[in-house]
C-alpha cells in the first residue's frame, strides 16, 4: 500500500501549523490513520491537534505490539471505539495534570482503521473535515462551529460515543484519502517560472 502525505501551514498561521497527521500500523495488516486540525480561536491551537496526534501514534505502536505477541488483530469496529476510548481518557488526565482549560484542547479530528488485506475502514469525524474514497467524496462541514472533541472530556465516553453520527464503514477500499478543512484553502497559481515566460 502506497501512502503519501502533506502538511503545510496556513497563509494566515504565522508561527505553527495548526494541522497535524498520523500514519502507523496497528498490526500486521492493520493501519491507524489519523488528521487533525487545532481550533484557530483557541488558545495555543497547534498544541490540541499535535497532543491528539501524539497519543494516537503512542496507542497505535502499543496495539501494534500486542498484534505481533497475540498473533492476532481486533476488529475494525471494535478497534476504533478502542482507540477513541483511551484518547478519550488520556486527554481527560492530562487536561487535570496540566489544568489545561477547554480551549487548549480544541481539535477537530477524522480517525480510521485500516486493514488493508480486507480492504475495509471503519473512520469517524469529529468536526469538520472530508473523506474521499475510490472516487466519491463525504464532506461533514459544521459552519465553522466544530464539535470539538474538548468539549466533551466531561461527559460520559460511552454515552457521547453512542450519539457520533459522522462515521463510515467502507469496504473494496482501493483509494482513500483524508484531510482537515484546511484543503478548501489551496489554490491553484500560475506563475512565470511555470509558465516557461
Amino acid at each position: 500500500m502506497q501512502q503519501y502525505t502533506f502538511t503545510q501551514i496556513g497563509t494566515f498561521h504565522t508561527n505553527h501549523n495548526e494541522d497535524f497527521l498520523v500514519s502507523h500500523p496497528l498490526g500486521k495488516n492493520q493501519l491507524l490513520i489519523a488528521v487533525m486540525d487545532g481550533c484557530t480561536m483557541g488558545t495555543d491551537s497547534h498544541f490540541a491537534a499535535t497532543l491528539i496526534g501524539k497519543l494516537l501514534r503512542k496507542f497505535a505502536k502499543e496495539y501494534y505490539y500486542q498484534s505481533f505477541i497475540e498473533k492476532t488483530e481486533k476488529n475494525l469496529v471494535l478497534l476504533l471505539k478502542l482507540l477513541l476510548t483511551q484518547l478519550f481518557a488520556a486527554l481527560k488526565t492530562l487536561k487535570n495534570q496540566l489544568s489545561l482549560e477547554q480551549e487548549e484542547l480544541l481539535s477537530t479530528l477524522i480517525i480510521g482503521v485500516i486493514d488493508q488485506q480486507t480492504q475495509q475502514a471503519e473512520l469517524l469525524t469529529i468536526g469538520d473535515g472530508i473523506i474521499y474514497c475510490n472516487g466519491q467524496l463525504t464532506e461533514y462541514e459544521q459552519e465553522n462551529k466544530p464539535d470539538y472533541l474538548g468539549y466533551h472530556l466531561a461527559k460520559n465516553f460511552d454515552i457521547w460515543y453512542a450519539q457520533q453520527t459522522q462515521s463510515l464503514s467502507l469496504d473494496n477500499v482501493q483509494d482513500l484519502s483524508i484531510a482537515t478543512d484546511g484543503i478548501f484553502t489551496f489554490k491553484g497559481f500560475l506563475t512565470k517560472t511555470l509558465l516557461g515566460l
